[in-house]
């Protein structure tokens, strides 16, 4: 048997850059600003700063961390150990200047090395519940125009798996580049991975969603609502046959109730990790970004689950979408023990 060659990069992902903004608020205020809870509602600038008027005085928490449903994935499986590559547009501003240093301080290489152009980095104003719902109104400034410009065809050729955010088909410019990055995937044998990101996604863009998928994905993440929107079903078996249709592998995450992860063979149940959640943002990301490192550390799935789990467990646990840096070795050597 010939040498088995290691590739450069775990996973390579593609997103929006958003930098967060996050605000403790009660359900009252949502219904008075009439913000949609729990899901991700596109809105422009000024709709952005009419909310951060209406919340001005409110004790702001994890302010300005960089977030984006992929960048925050990458991050963390990046912490972990797993190298990474992310595709993504930010502007020659402060924002842009905050989201580059988090991802370089998280060691995650990117395409951003040129000159930026200007415009203003999407932002994301998170609206945070006392039930620790996340309700999210995006302005995607310079992000609405990520393009296959972004991509770097020898990074995806040279990573295990490509990490597409269903968030990218809003933006026709973005929906083209996730096309045309699990094109090169498939071309060069790299193994594709979907994210639905938001039940709006598949309800709203679901033609523009089956053009991501294409034939038949080798994984996909989505929540049980994403899950049964796809299935336009009600019912969470039905919902498992038809992703399986979709993809080759997945894991439909279920809140308190754990998460089921198909391996291509067998559905397993993966028990949830019980935390006092405060914050719901960035779990979905954290889970599938310690998934898709346990599962390239060689890991199977059901080992994989239960540790994307007890990730996401810690990020509900504190505010803003990660974890401080020094958490994700920990994480990793109390979960796989010291390497």
């Amino acid at each position: 048997m010939g040498k088995i060659r290691m590739k450069k990069y775990k996973v390579y992902g593609i997103g929006a850059a958003l930098v967060d903004t996050e605000i403790k608020v009660v359900d009252e205020e949502l219904e008075q600003m009439n913000v949609e809870k729990g899901l991700m509602t596109l809105v422009d600038e000024a709709r952005q700063s009419e909310l951060l008027e209406h919340l001005a005085g409110h004790l702001v928490k994890a302010n300005h961390a960089s977030g984006g449903s992929a960048g925050n994935s990458m991050i963390a499986t990046a912490q972990f150990g797993g190298p990474t590559f992310m595709s993504c547009k930010v502007a020659n501003d402060r924002d842009g200047d905050i989201y580059l240093a988090d991802l370089e301080a998280a060691g995650v290489d990117h395409c951003l090395n040129g000159d930026r152009e200007l415009g203003t980095t999407g932002k994301c104003l998170v609206l945070i519940t006392p039930d620790a719902e996340r309700s999210m109104n995006t302005f995607l400034g310079i992000s609405e125009t990520l393009s296959t410009e972004q991509l770097d065809a020898d990074a995806i050729a040279a990573s295990e798996y490509l990490y597409l955010e269903g968030y990218l088909v809003t933006s026709p410019t973005g929906r083209a580049a996730a096309i045309r990055a699990r094109e090169i995937a498939e071309a060069a044998g790299v193994k594709t991975a979907l994210s639905f990101s938001d039940p709006g996604m598949v309800e709203f863009f679901r033609e523009g969603i089956a053009e991501m998928v294409g034939k038949r994905l080798d994984l996909v993440f989505c929540n049980e609502d994403e899950a049964l929107g796809w299935a336009q079903t009600e019912n969470l078996d039905v919902a498992v046959e038809k992703m399986k249709l979709t993809a080759e592998c997945f894991v439909i995450t279920r809140g308190g109730e754990g998460a089921l992860a198909y391996d291509g063979h067998t559905v397993s149940k993966i028990p949830p990790h019980k935390v006092m959640a405060v914050d719901t943002n960035g779990a979905g990301d954290m889970f599938a970004g310690a998934f898709l490192y346990a599962i390239t550390r060689g890991e199977d799935y059901p080992t994989a689950g239960r540790f994307a789990s007890l990730a996401a467990g810690k990020v509900v646990a504190n505010y803003g979408p990660r974890l401080p840096a020094a958490d994700y070795k920990a994480l990793r050597e109390e979960f796989f023990g010291k390497e």
